[in-house]
């Protein structure tokens, strides 16, 4: 009974983290069942098959909220869902141990350019409005849904930051995209799975928990990514990419770090994250009382000139 409180728990937390993020539902959910000794294609599938409940309950409440481009959901969802059956298939006699860390350089190259790009200068908007073409959405979408199904997660770590360095979507929109669109994801993962394994080293009652405590989550996290500022989102955003992605790349067999090492450079970039998001709420205050002068002082150009004297002198 702990085990299953403890599941549903990291479930919650999973997806409210995933649905304000755009990513780690998979990943972390997937960490715990491999560090009680669930295989990894077993581990992959009870994600999985929760996931089709939690992204379904995320995609729904981010719609709701009006986070979705359901454009962008098609050309991405359908290549990932592709991609996720080939992963998901191919899992029990594939290795990642090579791939894993060259991808890991990648996404923590994005991870930096988001964390300062989001932290000092805003949301980039040269960009923003300007369509996403398939050309860009489709091999991104097949890449996304591979390692996803094949890592136990990687569809919002891949796509959330990709499609956050293009700066044509907000924030808010990108999440809410990409957690729709992993519904598909999921659906393709899990039959790849049953093909694959089949249904004997899935313990449903895991998947029961997850799902519970993942759709408790979701409308929670929907209505967060809503009300969270662009720029501050950005710099949280960025944060974790780099985190994540760092620790990917200290215990890969490239580096192997000892435990003193990867303690130190988690304190390193968990100071430089808080500091990037205090800067960026700070800045965002700053821009909102601008606006809220440059508001008032446009009020005023437009009254009469008596109403103006009459204000001043009030």
């Amino acid at each position: 009974m702990r085990a299953l409180i403890l599941l549903g728990l990291v479930g919650l937390a999973a997806q409210l983290v995933d649905g304000s993020l755009g990513m780690a539902y998979g990943v972390t959910s997937t960490t715990l069942l491999l560090a009680i000794g669930t295989n990894a294609a077993a581990a992959s599938a009870t994600v999985h098959l929760a996931e089709i409940g939690t992204t379904l309950a995320s995609g729904i409440s981010h719609w709701r909220f009006g986070n979705v481009d359901w454009k962008v959901v098609a050309k991405i969802g359908i290549p990932g869902a592709i991609g996720a059956f080939a992963g998901a298939t191919f899992l029990s006699s594939l290795s990642t141990e090579l791939a894993a860390p060259v991808m890991s350089i990648i996404l923590l190259s994005l991870g930096v350019y988001i964390l300062i790009r989001f932290t000092a200068f805003g949301l980039p908007r040269g960009n923003l409005g300007k369509p996403l073409r398939r050309r860009f959405l489709a091999p991104l979408g097949l890449v996304a849904g591979f390692v996803d199904a094949t890592g136990g997660g990687g569809w919002g770590p891949v796509g959330t930051p990709a499609i956050l360095a293009s700066g044509r979507m907000a924030p808010r929109k990108v999440i809410g995209s990409i957690d729709a669109s992993e519904f598909l994801v999921a659906i393709a993962a899990s039959v790849g799975f049953f093909v694959g394994i089949g249904s004997e080293n899935i313990n449903f009652s895991w998947v029961a928990v997850l799902l519970l405590g993942g759709v408790i989550a979701a409308p929670i996290a929907a209505w967060l990514v809503r009300h969270i500022p662009p720029r501050i989102l950005g710099s949280a955003v960025g944060g974790v990419i780099i985190l994540t992605n760092v620790r990917t790349l200290l215990r890969s067999e490239w580096i192997d770090a000892s435990g003193g090492v990867q303690t130190a450079a988690y304190i390193i970039i968990a100071v430089i994250w808080a500091a990037a998001i205090a800067y960026s709420v700070r800045e965002y205050r700053r821009d909102k009382a601008n606006e809220s002068v440059d508001a008032v002082e446009s009020e005023l150009g437009a009254r009469p000139a008596g109403e103006k004297e009459e204000t001043a002198s009030a």
